[in-house]
């Protein structure tokens, strides 16, 4: 099993509600239209911070294949597109679930 993790922080002058829950509802629609994707959690944070990300993503697959698969499927692409518009940064991790 492969974890793959995306921490995201948006831009300031976004309406951090809107666009949290909007980003939010896109990722959690890939699990129904991308097949590897066997697993994915979408939270959004509450912490005030000034150093914390704003959303995280957990997606699981089987293989390093199945993540290829989903980086490239024509949904996640629409929504990278969208997330080149409000977002600020992003930090991935992609490990082995041993």
């Amino acid at each position: 099993m492969l974890r793959h993790i995306v921490m995201i922080k948006f831009k300031q002058d976004e309406d951090l509600s809107e666009v949290s829950a909007k980003t939010r509802k896109l990722l959690m629609a890939l699990e129904m239209s991308i097949e590897p994707l066997l697993k994915m959690e979408v939270g959004l944070n509450f912490s005030t911070r000034p150093s914390a990300y704003d959303l995280i993503l957990l997606a699981d697959f089987n293989d390093e294949d199945g993540l290829n698969i989903y980086r490239d499927h024509p949904d996640h692409i629409k929504v990278l597109d969208y997330l080149k518009i409000v977002m600020d940064k992003a930090t991935v991790v992609d490990y082995l679930i041993t």
